[in-house]
């Protein structure tokens, strides 16, 4: 009876492992309801139990009419798919008897997120903005001016998030770095001719569409609670460039978009 107590508790410790990794990394709830649910079946349990917010996480299982319940607490840490797919892929070798709760476990104990170069995500990031001013009848002079400005305001947005700055301020600083730039370069540079487009263009790196697209397929799949709690973090996150464009345009006198 010890013996199966104890196994108990720890498929119960993996199963919100498993939803606490998927909730970190910008996994939608039904996502993360449904993963936590197949692995806890797939290592034995009756039945899988969760109640998910936008900070915690309460799960039960049930055995045999034993029931286990535990909380955790959740600390975001970014969004990132190779976390969700690396869950997903563990999740579906244990339902075909691959793992075994043990292999769980230490699969679990070496998930590492991927983070690529710094100089790899500026550059992208500068590329993409650069391509929609561009597709937007900017011009390749608005091209040019979108690039640089993005892709110093990424490298800022880097460098302040591995400071563990708080969000709203990174997203502020950041837009009021890009608007800058590119309202310098254009009203006070040598692209006074340049359409306004790349000032707006400069700041697409900071629409928080992940967060929106996630608050709407929550609140739609009835995780209403979580889907509020994600479509307010992400208004203020809005809010915050909106005061650090405000501020660039006023501080420098630059014309509006």
């Amino acid at each position: 009876m010890q013996t199966e107590t104890s196994h108990h508790h720890e498929i119960t410790r993996l199963c919100i492992q498993c939803a606490i990794f998927l909730l970190q990394h910008g996994a939608e709830s039904a996502l993360v309801e449904e993963l936590a649910t197949r692995l806890g079946k797939a290592l034995g349990m009756d039945s899988v139990e969760l109640s998910i917010s936008a900070n915690a996480i309460v799960l039960s299982t049930i055995k045999n009419n034993h029931c286990i319940t535990t909380t955790r607490k959740n600390n975001d840490h970014g969004i990132n798919m190779h976390m969700v797919t690396e869950v997903q892929h563990i999740v579906i070798m244990a339902e075909h008897k691959l793992l075994d709760h043990k292999d769980v476990l230490k699969r679990f104990s070496h998930l590492k997120p991927l983070r690529y170069p710094r100089w790899l995500m500026v550059l992208i990031v500068g590329l993409s903005c650069a391509s929609f001013c561009k597709l937007n009848a900017g011009g390749w002079d608005g091209a040019l001016v979108t690039f640089i400005a993005s892709s110093v305001a990424m490298y800022f947005r880097l460098l302040l998030t591995q400071r563990r700055l708080h969000p709203q301020i990174t997203f502020a600083i950041t837009a009021f770095i890009a608007t800058s730039v590119s309202g310098l370069l254009i009203g006070k540079g040598i692209f006074t001719h340049t359409s306004t487009i790349a000032i707006a263009s400069s700041v697409l790196l900071l629409v928080p569409g992940f967060p929106l697209i996630n608050a709407v397929a929550d609140m739609f799949k009835g995780h209403v609670n979580t889907g509020l709690a994600r479509w307010a973090m992400a208004s203020l996150l809005t809010l915050a460039t909106c005061i650090g464009i405000v501020t660039a345009l006023s501080l420098w006198g630059l014309n509006g978009w």
